[in-house]
């Protein structure tokens, strides 16, 4: 077998019950059995075939009677659209993190108190968000600029992110693992009616929704969640999945860098309390490069990444080049992406490839002269 694994006994076995099949068969007609390995997009296979016509032009037809799956790697490459994308033993919420916030959670609206750099942010990113999905429309109304927009804003706290973009007129559903949060959220949003209408709030990870809201928002944001997550991977292909074609993917987060770690926890947690010890692991910040690279093998093009730095003396903060601390990334989901076949057609596909590059091998043409 050319570049291929090792078939399991269980798949030896499904060869074996092919070959008796097929035995008699073979007993009338020239018998060719080639082995043939094919890896392309990440699959490995075992072909058995044999010569069934030949004609005066010496054009061989195989026969395809014995297939093995040996390996499949990406089986997103491969999935249906209506499977599940994650079994709900799954999760990328951490234990010891909701223990954190949990603590935290009646501390969300005291604008200087922990959530002070927060409230702060929002100088920057409700612009961001604004302005880059702006871009995607080709008119709006004046003062609900994001009027008919759908968004899900991921681990949203008490809401503070949530309620400037329902402000602005967007349909928002906040989402948050920590019960404590998500009332504390309800709480602060029925002082508005207006806010009430347009905002929904649900205590829940982001995979626990995945399935009813597949291409639902034109926006997700995740704003300081990826530091917090288990498995960013899994985090971001959830993201993908529940953004329309076209949409709009956001994301504020903390660079893994020295810096970071000396400013983000040592100076932060340990030496001026900017934010409560134990809010940050530092082992799970991620570099931008890291986070495009997961980004763009989920399907998502990267637009803009943007350092942002905050002055704890002033409590405010502002854009900059560097990006070696807190930053900011906007993706958009390609809108040419399409539902991937069932697995038959791609499997068919890649047979008939196969058949092609085995019947101008030149192993094969020696067999058949004699």
């Amino acid at each position: 077998m050319l570049g291929g694994r090792k078939l399991s006994s269980s798949g030896s076995r499904f060869l074996g019950a092919h070959r008796s099949a097929f035995r008699g068969a073979q007993a009338d007609c020239p018998r060719l059995t080639t082995s043939a390995a094919y890896s392309k997009n990440q699959l490995s296979w075992t072909l058995q075939i044999k010569p069934s016509v030949f004609s005066e032009y010496r054009i061989m037809c195989f026969k395809s009677y014995s297939m093995t799956f040996a390996c499949l790697n990406r089986m997103k490459s491969y999935r249906l659209p209506w499977t599940r994308l994650y079994s709900t033993s799954r999760t990328t919420v951490d234990s010891s993190e909701v223990k954190t916030f949990l603590a935290l959670a009646h501390r969300w609206w005291d604008e200087q108190g922990v959530y002070a750099p927060l409230h702060s942010m929002n100088d920057l990113r409700v612009p961001f968000i604004r302005d880059n999905l702006l871009k995607t429309v080709a008119d709006h109304q004046p003062g609900k600029p994001l009027s008919g927009m759908k968004i899900l804003d991921v681990g949203c706290g008490g809401g503070l992110l949530t309620e400037p973009l329902g402000r602005l007129g967007a349909s928002v559903i906040g989402i948050d693992p920590v019960d404590e949060n998500i009332k504390t959220a309800q709480h602060h949003k029925s002082f508005d009616p207006v806010l009430d209408k347009r905002i929904e709030y649900r205590a829940c990870s982001l995979e626990k929704i995945v399935e009813e809201t597949a291409e639902t928002f034109d926006a997700v944001v995740a704003s300081e969640v990826v530091e917090h997550v288990i498995d960013l991977e899994m985090f971001i292909q959830c993201c993908c999945q529940v953004l329309k074609p076209g949409g709009s993917l956001f994301i504020t987060t903390i660079n893994k860098t020295q810096l970071s770690y000396a400013l983000g926890i040592v100076f932060s947690e340990q030496i001026a309390g900017i934010v409560p010890k134990g809010t940050h692991t530092w082992e799970k910040f991620v570099s931008p490069e890291k986070l495009e690279s997961i980004l763009e093998s989920n399907g998502l093009s990267v637009q803009t990444v943007a350092g942002m730095l905050y002055n704890p003396f002033s409590g405010y903060w502002h854009w900059s080049e560097n990006t070696s601390l807190n930053y900011a990334a906007h993706a958009l989901k390609s809108s040419m992406q399409k539902h991937p076949a069932p697995a038959e057609f791609a499997l068919k596909e890649e047979t008939e490839e196969l058949r092609i590059e085995t019947s101008t091998n030149s192993g094969v043409h020696e067999a058949l002269k004699k």
